[in-house]
């Protein structure tokens, strides 16, 4: 792997054309993105598989359930990695290496603190924790084997994210890809084996988990070790001032939000969906472990997205920035159209796919075709918060972070499924796409009419108004 000088690098950044320069550090990114997800879903489809009928559902469904822990645990370690890889990015887009080091080396011990005060948290009240993340009585007993293992693995996760972002964030895709995808590869091979070879049923599947995240983070942790990153990440580098952790967290507030959000989301739809059986719970699950499948194609193509706009925003190049918001939104609609119109054609296949029970095919399909109707608008939704995000708007991104899954969603899964019984639980996730994408569509619109109109080479960081 050839290794570029960070004076190479800036000029990449700065100077390559956005197409490609977005394309290059897109598709690392994507493919890791894709793979996360669909180790997910392999969890959700060998987990289907133990037993059958009843068991089967109810075992899916405990899946579903844990997701909403590992939402939680994936948002602080997004909250670390994102707000620290924003502030480097910008700082090695002006120069100031030895202060993006710092941000760096004090994110890691960050997350390492968070990891560990999260796990033993989680552990003192994983009973408790279980039922209020919205397992039935016939899940619960699934769902607690399957979190102990998750649990165990937060720090992990967390240091994993941290190291990802730093890596990204500084245009090293192609390295950030290797640890992430590897793991994801290596859970996908291992579920089968530890499932149904070893006979660990559902246990096995988040050993098989909680292994190639170890896998990941060591992969990860090698490229800094190693020299392979332009940032130090060091010890003794370790900031002192409680200024720089408040400077991160800051930043990364809007990943909080966006994550704590949909973790929060994620429990509300189980416990309504637990009102309908086992089966809705199970057919939800598949609709959001799906979706997040797609969405993750946009959010890959944004993670590429974000440290070129950091990079051109931190030398004043705004004209970069225009460039990048456009040719990154008009790629993804085309993408999110087509696979809208694919999913809604065959969403009872896909349902199928996952689980065999008629029930369950019945309502995940319908709640599929719903979610594909608004599924175009996701570009919008994505590129708004995390072009704030990169260029340090933490209070609009964290406003619009909070807008789809929290604001709007929050509130309708409990509103809508009272007007129109099962229909209106199936058709939450649109409707609130539909609101969201007003709100987002409005702020983006406003900010390229101002703070992004102006044609001078350097800029003050935008200024940020009260909601």
């Amino acid at each position: 792997m050839k290794r570029e000088s960070p004076e190479e690098q800036r000029k990449q950044m700065l100077e390559a054309p956005i197409p490609g320069l977005i394309g290059r550090l897109a598709v690392p990114t994507i493919i890791s993105m894709l793979v996360t997800s669909i180790y997910n879903m392999a969890d959700t489809y060998f987990v289907s598989h133990i037993g059958a009928g009843d068991g089967a559902t109810s075992a899916s469904g405990a899946v579903s359930i844990v997701f909403s822990l590992m939402a939680i645990i994936q948002a602080v370690g997004f909250t670390v990695g994102m707000g620290s890889g924003s502030i480097t990015s910008r700082l090695l887009g002006k120069g100031w290496k030895e202060r993006a080091d710092q941000y760096a080396s004090s994110a890691v011990i960050l997350g390492l603190v968070l990891g560990l005060l999260l796990m033993s948290v989680c552990f003192v009240w994983i009973d408790e924790l279980v039922w209020l993340l919205g397992a039935t009585p016939t899940i619960y007993p699934y769902a607690l084997d399957y979190a102990r293992y998750i649990i165990f693995g937060a720090p992990v996760m967390i240091l994993a994210y941290i190291l990802n972002n730093l890596l990204r964030w500084q245009g090293k895709a192609n390295r950030s890809v290797i640890g992430l995808g590897f793991g994801g590869l290596l859970n996908i091979v291992l579920d089968p084996i530890l499932i149904f070879t070893f006979d660990m049923g559902i246990s096995g599947a988040a050993i098989a988990t909680l292994f190639s995240q170890c896998v990941s983070l060591a992969i990860l942790a090698s490229f800094f070790v190693r020299g392979q990153s332009d940032i130090r990440v060091s010890p003794r580098l370790i900031a002192r001032e409680a200024k720089v952790y408040g400077d991160i967290l800051k930043s990364g507030l809007p990943s909080f939000l966006r994550q704590g959000m949909s973790s929060v989301a994620s429990v509300s739809l189980n416990l309504n969906a637990g009102l309908y059986g086992d089966p809705a719970v199970a057919a939800m699950g598949i609709v959001t472990k799906v979706f997040t499948f797609i969405m993750s194609v946009v959010i890959g193509f944004g993670q590429g997205f974000q440290p070129v706009v950091g990079f051109n925003y931190g030398a004043g190049r705004l004209d970069r920035v225009r460039e990048s918001v456009k040719f990154s939104m008009k790629s993804c609609t085309l993408v999110l159209t087509a696979a809208a119109v694919i999913g809604f054609l065959f969403a009872p296949q896909v349902i199928h796919f996952f689980r065999e029970d008629t029930e369950v095919i019945a309502i995940g399909a319908r709640a599929f075709r719903f979610q594909c109707v608004s599924l175009p608008l996701g570009a919008v939704l994505v590129f708004a918060n995390m072009l704030f995000q990169s260029l340090g708007c933490s209070w609009r991104a964290s406003f619009l972070a909070v807008c789809r899954q929290g604001l709007f969603f929050i509130p309708l899964i409990f509103l809508l499924p009272r007007l129109f019984d099962l229909t209106g639980l199936e058709m939450t996730q649109m409707v609130a796409d539909f609101i969201t994408f007003l709100c987002s569509g409005g702020m983006l619109l406003h900010f390229f009419r101002t703070e992004l109109a102006r044609e001078g080479e350097k800029s003050p960081a935008p200024t940020e108004r009260k909601m």
